[in-house]
């Protein structure tokens, strides 16, 4: 039994090709997502948009200060990573990229569960619940490619 990641190969169901297009869209949501985090002037002005909203709808909990030049420039080095990783993802998805993004958004998850506790504005629920849901859509996708790398595997030996 030959495995091979081509674009008609189907692992569990699912085509490489797919599997790669998992990677590329979880790449242009977090571009859409984070690019705004980037540079000082658009981060200043999304955490003023989103004190905006979080008044509006006169929710609890606290927003980053747009004036705080540490939360803008933490906001700026997130933001500018997340982009170049993006970037790196839509140019070259892998596998190995799929599998780092998600600890990637564990560890954002981490962070925003964190943050929520500490009193930040529901708001980050929202996105959340967004970054669990493209670790688990990731996750599955690994998942299946790692059960083919070992049902590859142990077909080889058996052969």
């Amino acid at each position: 039994m030959t495995l091979h990641p081509g674009a008609g190969s189907t692992i569990g169901g699912m085509t490489h090709a797919q599997l790669i297009r998992i990677v590329r869209a979880s790449a242009v949501y977090d571009l859409v997502v984070t690019s705004l985090f980037a540079l000082p002037f658009t981060a200043r002005w999304l955490f003023d948009a989103l004190a905006a909203l979080h008044d509006q709808l006169g929710l609890p909990g606290t927003t980053p200060d747009s004036g705080d030049v540490y939360a803008v420039m933490f906001a700026n080095l997130m933001g500018g990573l997340v982009v170049v990783w993006s970037i790196l993802r839509l140019v070259r998805p892998s596998f190995a990229a799929g599998t780092a993004d998600i600890g990637a958004r564990v560890f954002f998850s981490i962070g925003m569960l964190s943050a929520l506790a500490a009193g930040a504005s529901p708001l980050v629920a929202v996105m959340l619940v967004l970054e669990l849901a493209w670790a688990l859509v990731q996750g599955a996708a690994v998942a299946v490619r790692a059960r083919q790398r070992r049902a590859g595997a142990l077909a080889g030996v058996a052969a």
